[in-house]
């Protein structure tokens, strides 16, 4: 397994988060007396509690199979029918289980040309280019094979694949597609909303059946016929890669304008065999001296 060189922080910033996420469990929990659940007490978390959903992706290995048949009973109940299919049920379910784990990379474009009236206007800037350079530069540095690159066909999201491509000069990768269904939009109604920023509803209808279809094409546990863990790049928008991150982690969609993420940044998935999830980096710019900084 390739170690994530790039996925290393300081202990300070585990530490803060740490302190922070005990300091809203507190605040939160102090309201609801009659929870029995406190950070002491970790493990008695109240039943109104989400609770993960390892079949998220349909791809756990029991909802693959056909139920077992079954016959009549002398009392006319359902029993198994002890066949040998049946007795060879773990076998099947061995089958169909993943064995590695998909670690997708999620890039935003570089900084663009804001004052563009169309998608051809919107190109990158110079500084966006620099931006491109220093993240592909720094994917290289990790030392990782990439398996697979794809970005929105949205112009600045090719221009930023196509630099990110060059930087890392892999000379089994390309950019394998410009997917619509990648381009920028508005996923989903924000909670809370934002005062600046009102699309109208129908773009909503229309934007969030598209992003999330983006999301259940590329966001699923590996196949079980694959062996050994990958490494993929997707170059695409801050709407896309934030409501992206909130389905993956099973958050609210709508908590999706919470997140802030700087032009080229990274944003890091772990897809593991038992359908777990793994958010590694998210909006991760340290690559980028000051001055080349941008949102």
């Amino acid at each position: 397994m390739h170690r994530i060189k790039f996925l290393k922080y300081g202990k300070w910033i585990a530490g803060a988060a740490a302190a922070a996420s005990v300091s809203i469990a507190v605040t939160h929990c102090s309201s609801a007396s009659a929870s029995p659940w406190s950070p002491s007490k970790p493990t008695n978390v109240p039943d109104n509690f989400a609770k993960w959903d390892y079949n998220w992706d349909k791809r756990e290995p029991y909802s693959l199979l056909k139920p077992p048949k079954r016959s009549k009973s002398a009392g006319g109940g359902d029993q198994p029918t002890g066949s040998s299919e049946d007795d060879g049920i773990m076998e099947k379910l061995e089958k169909k289980r993943a064995k590695a784990i998909r670690h997708i990379v999620l890039i935003r474009h570089g900084q663009y040309n804001m004052k563009g009236t169309n998608d051809k206007e919107r190109y990158l800037t110079a500084l966006g280019e620099t931006q491109a350079e220093l993240t592909g530069k720094r994917l290289k540095n990790s030392g990782i094979s990439f398996e697979s690159l794809v970005c929105s066909n949205m112009t600045r999201a090719i221009q930023t694949a196509e630099i990110v491509l060059k930087e890392v000069g892999q000379k089994d990768l390309c950019v394998e597609a410009h997917d619509p269904f990648l381009r920028e939009g508005a996923p989903c109604l924000a909670e809370p909303p934002v005062g600046n920023w009102h699309p109208e509803l129908h773009q909503y209808y229309e934007d969030g059946a598209r992003i999330e279809a983006a999301f259940r094409k590329y966001f699923h546990r590996a196949d079980p016929e694959q062996e050994k863990d990958s490494y993929e790049l997707i170059v695409c928008h801050a709407n896309v890669i934030r409501y992206f991150v909130c389905r993956a982690l099973q958050f609210p969609g709508e908590a999706w304008l919470r997140i802030s993420l700087n032009n080229c940044s990274l944003t890091i998935v772990s897809i593991l065999p038992s359908g777990r999830v793994v958010l590694r980096a998210l909006g991760d710019s340290g690559h980028m001296p000051y001055g080349t900084i941008s949102t």
